[in-house]
C-alpha cells in the first residue's frame, strides 16, 4: 500500500482526537502493530481496511488516498467547479493547465473568503502582495524564456529580478501576513472554523479544490526533502 495509507490512518486517529492505544483497542489489534501500519513498516490485510473505514467513517478509497472524498467519489477536470466562470471567461490550452488553473483559482477562492470572515485589512492585503508576486515572478520567467523579450515591459531590472528581489518581496509579504493574524488572535478575534466537515460545508465544490492543492504540495515536498536526506 502507498504512504498515503499510513498518512490517513494516523491523521484519521489524531483527527479523531484518541490515542494509538485506544485506536488499537477499538480495531482489535496491538497497539505495536497500529504504530507499524500508521508509520508504513507493515501492511494491513482487507479485513483490517474494512474495519478502519467503519470505525472513522470513511471509503477504503480515501484511506488509500485515491479520492480526497470521504464517501469516495471521484471528481475529474470536466467535472471541477469553477469558481472564476463567467461568460466568455475560457482558457484555451491543455487539460493539465485547465484543471490547475481551476485548482488554484478555486483554493484562492476560498482563502480570500475565509480572510474576509477574519476582517483583517492588512492580512488579505499581505496575502494578495504575496500571491501576485508569486504570479509575477512566473509569468517574468516565461517572458523571458526564450531570451528575446524586451523586459522594459517591467519596472523591475532584469538584473534585480535575477538576484531575487521578488522572493525577498514575497518573504517580506508573508512576515507581514503571519504578523497580521498573530495580532489577531492576540485581541482575541474569532477565526472560522476549518476543518474538513466545515470547509465542506461552507464550500461545496470548491473545498476538494483546496484539499488538493494542500495534498500534493505536501507530497511533493515530502519527496523533495527525502530526496535531499538520501544525497547525504
Amino acid at each position: 500500500m502507498s504512504n498515503d495509507f499510513s498518512r490517513s490512518l494516523s491523521l484519521l486517529r489524531q483527527e479523531k482526537g484518541i490515542s494509538q492505544r485506544a485506536a488499537a483497542k477499538d480495531l482489535g489489534i496491538s497497539q505495536a502493530l497500529l504504530s507499524h501500519y500508521e508509520n508504513g513498516i507493515r501492511e494491513p490485510g482487507l479485513a483490517f481496511v474494512a474495519r478502519a473505514c467503519d470505525y472513522y467513517n470513511v471509503s477504503a478509497d480515501f484511506l488509500l488516498g485515491r479520492t480526497l472524498a470521504r464517501d469516495g467519489t471521484t471528481i475529474g477536470a470536466d467535472e471541477l467547479y469553477d469558481y472564476s466562470a463567467e461568460k466568455d471567461n475560457v482558457l484555451h490550452g491543455s487539460i493539465m493547465a485547465t484543471l490547475n488553473k481551476k485548482l488554484l483559482v478555486n483554493s484562492v477562492g476560498v482563502l480570500f473568503d475565509l480572510l474576509g470572515k477574519v476582517g483583517r485589512k492588512d492580512a488579505i492585503k499581505a496575502c494578495a502582495d504575496y500571491l501576485g508576486t508569486a504570479i509575477y515572478t512566473m509569468f517574468r520567467h516565461l517572458y523571458r524564456a526564450d531570451g528575446t523579450q524586451n523586459e522594459d515591459f517591467f519596472s523591475v531590472s532584469p538584473r534585480q529580478f535575477t538576484v531575487g528581489v521578488t522572493r525577498a518581496d514575497m518573504i517580506c509579504a508573508e512576515a507581514d501576513y503571519v504578523e497580521s493574524l498573530a495580532a489577531h488572535a492576540k485581541e482575541k478575534g474569532n477565526f472560522p472554523a476549518m476543518n474538513n466537515d466545515a470547509l465542506s460545508a461552507g464550500y461545496p465544490g470548491l473545498y476538494q479544490s483546496l484539499f488538493q492543492v494542500i495534498h500534493t504540495t505536501g507530497e511533493r515536498i515530502n519527496r523533495r526533502v527525502e530526496a535531499r536526506r538520501n544525497e547525504k
